[in-house]
């Protein structure tokens, strides 16, 4: 591995990300592609929705360098290549709302290109299931992971961060495993990196949005990623990188199922969103789940070890947060 190499590309993808959503943010202005508030929404004012045109290609550019120069496994290309065509199907998704039928089986397809170039050859679940359930509900689990990603960006800053700490995540598990051959460190911080360049326009108050052509394609970037951990027999690491999102996107969705309610719509039920709504700011939202994601980052490296004893204590971390998301300020009126 050329260490002085990664390490330059590492800060090119967070240069040219920036950059590149600077550009973009110019042309979704000169356009008018705004996303506008309404009772479902957390921000005040019509704003630019669709900073992943600039997000994504960069990622797309250097994974693919770093696949054609031999430095990650040459599988990486079928992921690039199907993350492209889920950013391409979600900017229309974006501008024209497609019908969930068309997007499911765009995202199974998408996954099934994916699960087929994941770098490790093991079980995702550890070999509790037989062969062919194991890779029918890794897909399943995926796609559930691509979509509550994009359910989760709903707050100025919050899916940026998050792709920060799981990239850099699974790179610090890599490294310190010594695993320079699934190529998880390069991919990691090369995505952490594209996210922080976008992070420093995303952040509150937002000057734009990811929109699904952003949301979509990373949370499919990232799981692949986070899978790739698991087939080579770290679960727990990919277990506990992601934990808040899961906890909070899986939680919400069962109790709108008990409301029923329908659960692709749109809504502000989130954990984090409520936190929003008691008064607190995006800002501080944001930075108590980044603080709580380092943690989890700290515990996946803990996970190497003592898997069990980490996803214990990973647990009760996010049981924690997502007390304090709910909490009400004393003389604090819910907003909307």
């Amino acid at each position: 591995m050329s260490v002085p190499f990664i390490l330059a590309l590492t800060v090119l993808c967070l240069a040219l990300s920036a950059v590149a959503t600077g550009r973009v943010l110019v042309w979704l202005r000169q356009r008018q592609i705004l996303d506008h508030p309404n009772s479902r929404s957390s921000h005040d004012r019509p704003t630019p929705r669709g900073g992943g045109l600039a997000v994504v290609p960069v990622v797309v550019l250097c994974w693919t360098v770093l696949a054609v120069l031999g430095l990650v496994p040459l599988g990486t290309l079928a992921a690039v290549v199907a993350a492209s065509a889920l950013a391409i199907l979600s900017w229309r998704d974006d501008q024209s709302n497609l019908p969930v039928s068309v997007r499911l089986v765009a995202q199974f397809a998408a996954v099934l290109v994916g699960l087929f170039s994941l770098p490790g050859s093991g079980p995702v679940f550890q070999g509790l299931l037989p062969p062919v359930l194991d890779f029918f509900a890794t897909a399943l689990l995926w796609v559930w992971f691509v979509n509550l990603f994009n359910f989760m960006d709903g707050i100025d800053g919050i899916t940026a961060s998050e792709t920060v700490t799981i990239g850099l995540g699974v790179a610090l598990i890599a490294l310190f495993a010594e695993d320079f051959e699934s190529g998880a460190v390069p991919l990691g911080l090369s995505i952490a990196a594209a996210a922080l360049g976008f992070l420093a326009w995303n952040w509150h108050p937002a000057k734009l949005f990811l929109g699904d052509v952003g949301s979509i394609p990373l949370g499919f970037l990232l799981g692949w990623l986070l899978l790739g951990l698991a087939t080579t027999g770290s679960w727990a690491p990919a277990l506990i990188l992601p934990l808040y999102y899961l906890t909070d996107a899986t939680l919400t969705l069962a109790i709108r199922l008990a409301r029923r309610r329908r659960v692709w719509e749109a809504h502000r039920e989130h954990f984090y969103q409520h936190a929003v709504q008691h008064g607190s700011s995006h800002a501080e939202v944001v930075l108590r789940i980044a603080g709580i994601n380092l943690a989890l980052v700290l515990l996946a490296l803990m996970a190497t070890d003592w898997p069990f004893l980490a996803v214990a204590l990973a647990a009760s971390a996010v049981a924690g947060l997502l007390v304090w998301l709910l909490r009400r300020p004393e003389g604090t009126a819910a907003q909307g």
